[in-house]
């Protein structure tokens, strides 16, 4: 894929996703703060409002502030800026562009959340059936996970290259 097709790609991609993100997070600041949880479908679906200090499944939330800045906000930053300037700048196929732009747009839809809420993620959806469930989780966790099962489907599909000694 040409690079400036794969550059809009990517721009395109990361308006939408982290612009849903944030629209989603908003809603659920404003609707869902300070209710209790809702259910829907059968209690399939949960939206209850909360905030993150931590990463997956509130991991790390404990961690005093300084660590929580530079192993959720700092660290996250870096690798947000390098995945950018291989996207922008390698050739890589058009598929792999599109997997790592979820992950990117859904890494840069937390951190920004995390710089403007004094380190915290706002998370609001739950998924499951009876004990069965989910973390609380929001739609930049949507895209990080689509984007990440996306290159696992392509790893898996690759062909083996056998060596023979």
């Amino acid at each position: 894929m040409p690079r400036f097709k794969r550059s809009l790609l990517v721009l395109l991609l990361l308006i939408f996703c982290v612009g849903c993100d944030q629209l989603t997070k908003e809603a659920a600041h404003q609707y869902l703060a300070l209710q209790p949880p809702q259910s829907w479908f059968y209690d399939t679906v949960r939206l209850h409002y909360a905030e993150n200090t931590g990463a997956f499944l509130s991991l790390g939330g404990d961690f005093s502030e300084g660590v929580r800045v530079f192993l959720f906000q700092v660290f996250p930053a870096l690798g947000l800026v390098a995945l950018a300037m291989v996207l922008f700048a390698q050739p890589i196929p058009q598929s792999t562009a599109i997997a790592w732009s979820l992950v990117l747009s859904g890494g840069l839809g937390n951190l920004l959340d995390r710089i403007m809420n004094d380190g915290r993620v706002i998370d609001f959806m739950n998924l499951g059936i009876g004990l069965l469930r989910t973390g609380i989780f929001n739609v930049a966790d949507v895209c990080i996970t689509i984007g990440v099962s996306l290159l696992v489907h392509e790893m898996l599909r690759r062909p083996r290259v056998s060596v023979n000694e």
